[in-house]
């Protein structure tokens, strides 16, 4: 069986599985862009999230939080509301931590340069302590707080959702316009070669300014959440 069609056979056994995340099914935010992805032959999805809110307990045996061995207090994939960060931690017993997880999408890819179309980071996240061994050590004042800074990371998080599937949708169609008009791509890549022969320096000098003037600019926002050198130069 030939590679191709060992990943087509591969995703459909995934694509068949049934959805074992707590929720059961993808998240409204995301949906269009999921299905999006799964109807190309390069790709398939295999976990997702839009972002959400959580309130876990650890336990008492220190802050480390991991998910599989905690207690879910409280999870929201919309805005949080005070009062209901303040019902569930009366359940807490151990350390609760409020936190917000931004969109996640895991994607296996056909091939490498597929894989390298969807390259994302993100620093877009928040992870509070606010109970000890089950007493409460901040003020609701200062919850509130919290949940104003949270909200607004998941306000963000939705803006980012959406640039994120713009500039996708426009590198595969630029992909797919190159793969069928292979004579042009053949000749943008000698028209560069040719001018980078003709004045190197030059070259080397204006790629250094706009790379300086990119890290000025993004010092301001610790992140975009899209790898943006993977999408095209002109987006």
């Amino acid at each position: 069986m030939d590679r191709s069609a060992e990943f087509r056979k591969w995703k459909a056994q995934c694509l068949s599985k049934a959805d074992l995340s707590r929720k059961g099914s993808v998240d409204e935010d995301v949906v269009e862009l999921v299905q999006f992805l799964n109807m190309r032959d390069q790709f398939f999805t295999t976990s997702s999230c839009a972002g959400r809110i959580l309130l876990l307990d650890q336990g008492i045996n220190g802050f480390e939080v991991q998910k599989q061995n905690c207690c879910w207090l409280l999870v929201t994939h919309k805005l949080g509301v005070k009062d209901d960060v303040i019902v569930a931690l009366k359940k807490a017993n151990g350390d609760a931590t409020l936190k917000f997880e931004p969109f996640v999408l895991h994607v296996q890819c056909r091939q490498l340069q597929d894989a390298q179309i969807l390259a994302v980071r993100s620093t877009h996240g928040l992870e509070v302590p606010l109970s000890h061994k089950g007493k409460l050590m901040v003020t609701e004042e200062y919850i509130d707080f919290l949940l104003n800074v949270a909200n607004q990371k998941m306000e963000e998080n939705k803006k980012r959702i959406e640039r994120f599937y713009n500039c996708l949708q426009h590198a595969l169609e630029r992909e797919t316009m190159t793969n069928l008009h292979p004579k042009i791509k053949e000749k943008n890549n000698s028209s560069y070669i040719h001018k980078k022969k003709r004045n190197p320096e030059k070259t080397r000098a204006q790629c250094i300014t706009k790379e300086s003037d990119e890290e000025l600019e993004n010092d301001d926002d610790d992140d975009l959440g899209i790898n943006v050198t993977i999408f095209p130069e002109d987006y």
